[in-house]
């Protein structure tokens, strides 16, 4: 029963809120069948199971309001969730509670050309909107992959392949519509392109992933699709030299929207997965968006500049059948490791430092990851620094478990150390609590300060986001 859930909630108080969460909603928006639960109990390559005690699909913000109403009078935990594709246990209702799963909120509400903007409910997805806007020549930028909602992009201030470019999710956010922890309906920000009124409550609530408050509105600036695109890839020995490669093409100001590496092992686990003819070799994918002048100016420039760097094959990508192989095989590439490894655990890094450090850290982290034993795959959005090593153990085995995490934490102290973060773009969920106060140091008691206010009875996705305080 409710009243059982979790350490929050007066166990007096939990029919109140099942029978407050039945006046409010149909039969329909409330499941508590062990199929629902399990499905809320788990994300992705996060192995923590927490079913929570009820799963609620809101569709309106007033639903919504009347939802956290509830919890916030029986002091309830609430975890938002959609998509579902977060990396870093952001969506476990690790104090159980309620699962408010936000995919019935999936509607454009609007699309502004003129104004160059959009407005979306959370669960709508960036590859929808951007089909909703093909009529209009503009699209939105931020492609982190795995069918990701708005919403949760919002909450984790996603990223992608084209941010080198374009930017991360916060860069693109205009306003949102969000409601507090206690079922106040609050806006955030605006439609105009930029405003130095107030203090900045957009940037507060995107990044902070759900911790305080559920995000049920975005309004996002929309940019125009480029006249020309071109791809290249450049192959190398090492993955060394891929990124020395990287470093000249980025300080070249050449226009690159993609800066993308893929080691060896990746692209063999991509070529058994999806087929492709790669050489499985460290691979630099990249594209360039412009005119075609300066696109064509461009994949030449990186052509010779592949040559000057000993690359074992470079080539060019023109056509769009081309392109689109080429980035759905890098949108695809972890799902093709987790292929390669059947009913294997795995931890994902998330690690962005200066590029000037990266080749150091990239090699630093390696030597970490090889002394575990463990198989190792490295991605990386290297254009602006950020690298993703992937790697496998099994799921009973405590020890390599053991030596894995004492990697990863390894790998965060080198990227701490030269001046970076223990994540660029998946979030803190609870993967990273142990490193946020080596980040952050003093200004995580600041942050606690925040969530305090906003959420003095804690109830907003607790767990997630910022370590224990220190009294």
């Amino acid at each position: 029963m409710l009243g059982d859930m979790n350490d929050h909630a007066d166990p007096r108080e939990g029919a109140g809120l099942l029978d407050g969460l039945t006046a409010s909603l149909r039969p329909d928006q409330l499941d508590t069948s062990p199929s629902a639960l399990d499905l809320h109990a788990r994300g992705e390559s996060w192995d923590a199971v927490q079913p929570p005690a009820v799963v609620v699909y809101p569709e309106s913000t007033a639903d919504v309001r009347r939802v956290m109403a509830l919890a916030h009078e029986t002091r309830t935990p609430v975890t938002p969730v959609a998509a579902n594709s977060s990396l870093g246990g952001h969506t476990v209702p690790v104090a159980g509670g309620i699962s408010l799963d936000l995919t019935r909120m999936d509607r454009v509400l609007e699309i502004a050309a003129d104004d160059f903007l959009a407005v979306v409910q959370p669960a709508v997805t960036y590859p929808r909107l951007n089909e909703a806007l093909r009529a209009t020549g503009l699209f939105f930028p931020v492609d982190p992959g795995a069918e990701a909602s708005l919403g949760g992009m919002a909450s984790t201030n996603a990223s992608g392949t084209l941010a080198v470019r374009y930017g991360v999710t916060r860069d693109l956010l205009l306003g949102l519509e969000v409601v507090t922890p206690s079922g106040r309906v609050i806006r955030t920000g605006g439609r105009a392109p930029k405003s130095s009124s107030g203090y900045a409550l957009t940037q507060l609530f995107c990044g902070a992933e759900g911790t305080l408050g559920v995000i049920t509105e975005l309004t996002v600036r929309l940019v125009p699709r480029p006249e020309a695109v071109m791809g290249a890839r450049a192959a190398f020995a090492d993955v060394r030299g891929c990124v020395a490669y990287v470093t000249d093409v980025i300080q070249s100001g050449m226009p690159v929207a993609r800066c993308e590496l893929v080691d060896a092992a990746t692209i063999g686990a991509i070529r058994q997965h999806l087929g492709l003819e790669l050489p499985a070799l460290p691979t630099v994918f990249l594209e360039f968006h412009g005119d075609a002048a300066s696109v064509r100016s461009a994949s030449e420039l990186a052509l010779a500049l592949a040559e000057e760097h000993a690359a074992t094959e470079a080539s060019r990508a023109t056509d769009p059948e081309a392109l689109s192989a080429l980035w759905r095989a890098r949108h695809q590439a972890y799902y093709a490791t987790i292929a390669a490894h059947p009913g294997m655990a795995n931890v994902i890094t998330d690690i962005a430092v200066p590029v000037s450090r990266l080749a150091g850290v990239i090699e630093g982290s390696l030597a970490a990851a090889e002394r575990t034993g463990a198989p190792t795959y490295l991605i990386g959005h290297v254009g602006d620094g950020n690298f993703h090593l992937v790697l496998f153990f099994p799921p009973d085995d405590g020890a390599a478990h053991a030596r894995v995490e004492a990697a990863y934490g390894e790998m965060v102290e080198l990227a701490l150390a030269a001046g970076g973060t223990s994540t660029g773009e998946h979030g803190v969920g609870l993967r990273k609590l142990p490193y946020v106060r080596a980040e952050h140091g003093d200004a995580v008691d600041v942050m606690w300060a925040i969530k305090d206010a906003l959420d003095p009875r804690g109830i907003m996705n607790p767990g997630k986001k910022l370590p224990a305080k220190v009294n």
